[in-house]
């Protein structure tokens, strides 16, 4: 058992034939698909997925889990959100691949400096961003805007001279 998990409380497993270019399922049958390669990376229009897809698909849900659970401890609506997450995949400086990811919350119900409260913290239970973290590049936003940003109190941003996010220039 890896030595920085306490206890393993639940292990997916799932087979692949044909790589990118195949099918994936489940062993349990729950799910199933078919694989293609995108056109941006040199595959035809064939119907299917791909890793990346797969990928930000659950990256997002468990993230998303993770917000809910910190919302709900501070009594916080998180309700009705939605994490839009990109999953980028380009050759590194070494010859190998890799991946960036972002994650954008849009939450209707909180403030902005609420959803980046929410997002960084979201960020520091998530398993997904705990396996990502120093690996790959990911970034936070809230409505597009990046966490750094978004953190501050909209007087804060007009105190600093800055424009606040969604006025004219």
């Amino acid at each position: 058992m890896p030595g920085h998990l306490q206890k393993i409380l639940y292990t997916a497993k799932a087979v692949v034939g044909g790589g990118r270019e195949g099918h994936g399922r489940s062993l349990d049958g729950r799910l199933v698909v078919d694989l293609s390669v995108p056109e941006a990376m040199g595959g035809g229009a064939e119907p299917g997925t791909n890793p990346e897809q797969l990928f930000a698909v659950g990256y997002a849900a468990c993230f998303q889990s993770a917000l809910f659970s910190v919302a709900t401890g501070r009594k916080l609506d998180a309700s009705e959100s939605q994490i839009i997450c990109r999953v980028g995949f380009g050759p590194t400086r070494h010859g190998g691949f890799g991946l960036t990811a972002a994650l954008d919350l849009h939450a209707p119900f909180l403030t902005r400096e609420q959803g980046a409260d929410l997002m960084a913290r979201a960020h520091e239970r998530c398993p997904y961003s705990n396996a990502t973290r120093g690996n790959i590049d990911v970034e936070l936003s809230v409505d597009g805007v990046p966490l750094a940003a978004a953190a501050k109190a909209p007087c804060q941003a007009a105190a600093a001279g800055e424009p606040l996010p969604g006025s004219a220039l």
